[in-house]
């Protein structure tokens, strides 16, 4: 890694350094809310997009280049990694992902196997080097992974789901065949990322978009052993972040997987949780919908959170999910220049 990208002010904020100003990015800052997104994407089926490595460079630099955001992100989904472990998975128009063979025998688990990420995904790798040649020399690139739950809720439903009743089903009434499975997710997600940091990103991010669905001792005695192996098998070469959203009460469970980052959604409070965990950095924690409001309401979240924070080094400004695609694209410019503006001034 050069010394422009270390000397970042977002890499400094991952390491808990001191930073001049409170480093920004956005959770789906390249996506469907702006136009440009369209005009790379066309009618490039989904899945087709996500494969096609000058595509997806081309939104994740066009979306850091349009909001002059302090880091990149991989454009790239959650679910492809599922295909190389036998799964059937599909993007359907106004619906969303969907897999044709969902997990509903235990036979199905034993019989899943993964195959080297590098070679049953390289447009990963490919995609990553492009966006690294094209992207400014001082600004990182995130790099991501579904966390096991998420991936294997996927896996058992289907499909989005609002009880994961077959994914709680199988949890419960089958734990070892729920370990098994989840074991197996962890190890392709190790590889996955790895491929990602060797091909050149700064930073990973795990999302457990899902993972709200479960109480604390669920998530205890069914995820964190699985999210702990993840973050042990890819530690020590970049910073980990780790996001979850739904339920507050997991963090201190999902900070203690061991990740040098805490991304934390609107539902939790930013210093007590960052104080109660004991994480080396945080990131978030404005509500993605607050976008939506008029513009100086969106400047007034942001600058309560800012305030919050004071001159503590280590946060990491960020949504506490995605941007949707109702998003005004000059609500999130203007976000992205006053939350750089105005922590400069705090920071002073």
């Amino acid at each position: 890694m050069n010394q422009a990208l270390q000397d970042s002010v977002f890499m400094k904020a991952c390491r808990g350094e001191p930073t001049p100003y409170t480093p920004i990015w956005l959770n789906r800052q390249a996506g469907r809310y702006m136009k440009e997104y369209h005009e790379v994407k066309g009618q490039t089926p989904s899945l087709d997009f996500f494969k096609t490595p000058d595509l997806a460079a081309q939104v994740t630099c066009d979306a850091q280049r349009i909001l002059g955001v302090d880091a990149a992100i991989l454009f790239a989904d959650l679910l492809p990694i599922l295909e190389p472990l036998g799964f059937d998975l599909d993007y359907i128009a106004g619906f969303g992902p969907s897999i044709s063979n969902p997990i509903r025998t235990l036979e199905q688990i034993d019989a899943m196997t993964a195959p080297p990420a590098i070679e049953s995904m390289p447009y990963i790798a490919d995609a990553i080097q492009l966006i690294r040649r094209e992207l400014p020399s001082n600004i990182p690139l995130i790099g991501f992974a579904g966390a096991p739950f998420t991936l294997a809720s996927y896996a058992i439903e289907g499909q989005g789901s609002k009880n994961y009743t077959h994914v709680k089903r199988l949890m419960y009434s089958h734990p070892e065949a729920w370990h098994q499975l989840m074991d197996k997710i962890a190890t392709a997600v190790i590889d996955y990322v790895n491929v990602q940091i060797t091909a050149g990103v700064q930073a990973v991010q795990l999302f457990d978009s899902w993972v709200g669905a479960l109480g604390v001792s669920e998530y205890r005695r069914f995820v964190a052993p699985h999210s702990l192996k993840l973050i042990k098998g890819i530690q020590g070469t970049v910073p980990i972040i780790h996001f979850g959203t739904g339920n507050p009460a997991l963090v201190p469970d999902m900070a203690a997987c061991g990740a040098e980052v805490m991304a934390l959604d609107w539902r939790s409070p930013l210093i007590p949780t960052w104080d109660a965990t004991g994480v080396t950095a945080v990131q978030g924690n404005l509500d993605p919908i607050a976008l939506l409001a008029e513009e100086g309401a969106v400047l007034s979240e942001a600058n309560r959170i800012l305030e919050e924070v004071g001159t503590r080094p280590g946060h990491i400004f960020n949504l506490g999910h995605g941007i949707i695609p109702e998003t005004p694209v000059d609500h999130v410019k203007a976000l992205v220049q006053y939350v750089q503006q105005r922590s400069s001034e705090i920071r002073a």
